[in-house]
């Protein structure tokens, strides 16, 4: 099958893709999945939603949102302040093992000409991807302190503007929210 003219451009990107696409019928059957949401998801991004997606996705950049909400409610709920403070560590923890595991599988991020990514990352490195895994792991944490349902949208909204703005395939997303949900649930 030749991918010529969708392929990532990048050389470590494309030697990802070539791996999974060599990785037996699973494994090319998730990426050429994974290729195809890509493309669907990043080519309807426009202005002025770019901005606004930009904006909100770079407040998750090393778990900086979440971080800064366990922190806030730890100082000012002061009944459950060690709930807090047990949800804010597992925060930080798995914002932590997912650079560890990152650093395990060094799956490279999509670069597509025609696709370029729209915002900068502090690496190259993409799966999983950790503003899932610390955005489901606030979710799961504090929804025991705060009503679920908005966490879980604004952590599926953060997730999603990974792949809207072209620095992750969806399943850099679904392990990193799957990673995030296990380790939130520590607390719970």
């Amino acid at each position: 099958m030749n991918h010529a003219s969708h392929d990532p451009l990048e050389p470590g990107a494309r030697a990802s893709l070539r791996a999974r696409l060599r990785s037996g019928p699973a494994g090319r059957a998730i990426a050429r999945l994974d290729l195809r949401i890509y493309r669907g998801v990043r080519s309807t991004a426009q202005e002025p939603q770019i901005g606004v997606v930009r904006v909100y996705s770079k407040c998750g950049e090393h778990a900086a949102l979440w971080l800064a909400l366990g922190a806030g409610g730890s100082l000012l709920d002061e009944p459950r302040r060690g709930r807090w403070g047990r949800a804010l560590g597992v925060v930080f923890l798995t914002y932590m093992l997912n650079t560890a595991v990152k650093g395990v599988f060094q799956r490279k991020r999509p670069v597509l000409e025609d696709l370029p990514a729209l915002i900068a990352t502090p690496t190259k490195l993409s799966f999983p991807s950790a503003h899932a895994s610390s955005s489901f792991a606030a979710a799961r944490a504090y929804s025991g302190l705060l009503p679920a349902t908005p966490l879980y949208v604004a952590a599926a909204a953060m997730a999603l503007s990974r792949v809207y703005l072209g620095v992750h395939y969806p399943s850099d997303i679904a392990a990193g929210a799957v990673l995030g949900t296990v380790c939130g649930s520590a607390v719970r």
